[in-house]
């Protein structure tokens, strides 16, 4: 990565344990690709509605915004109308592996398609 990643927390105190477990899966990502030049993850809790602001156990929304040369890619962690899947994400572990998961399904499928752009062009 061509610049430190730019981690956030909104709504919560910063956390060392999460700061690392974020940027061991920055690194991972690089697998995929070095041309990443920036990376952005803000970590927060969502509220979805009034009604769910004070009960015990908000969930924990992720965006993980990632910088290539002509793209930005953005992944966050699921979040729907489904009740059982914001209990889901009232631990940031599964919330962080959803945005993380969705970051290289994107990743992956980008660097395939600039492959086949790449062949194609060369044929």
């Amino acid at each position: 990565m061509q610049t430190p990643a730019q981690i956030v927390f909104l709504g919560l105190d910063r956390s060392d344990a999460i700061e690392e477990r974020i940027q061991t899966k920055l690194t991972k990502l690089e697998q995929f690709t070095k041309n990443i030049t920036a990376a952005r993850v803000v970590v927060e809790y969502h509220h979805k509605n009034p009604s769910q602001q004070n009960r015990r156990g908000k969930p924990f929304l992720i965006t993980v915004t990632i910088s290539l040369p002509g793209e930005d890619l953005v992944s966050r962690s699921a979040l729907g109308d489904d009740p059982g899947q914001l209990k889901e994400h009232e631990d940031i572990s599964v919330a962080l592996r959803d945005a993380f998961t969705a970051m290289e399904r994107q990743l992956k499928d980008l660097v395939e398609k600039r492959r086949e752009e790449y062949r194609s062009a060369t044929r």
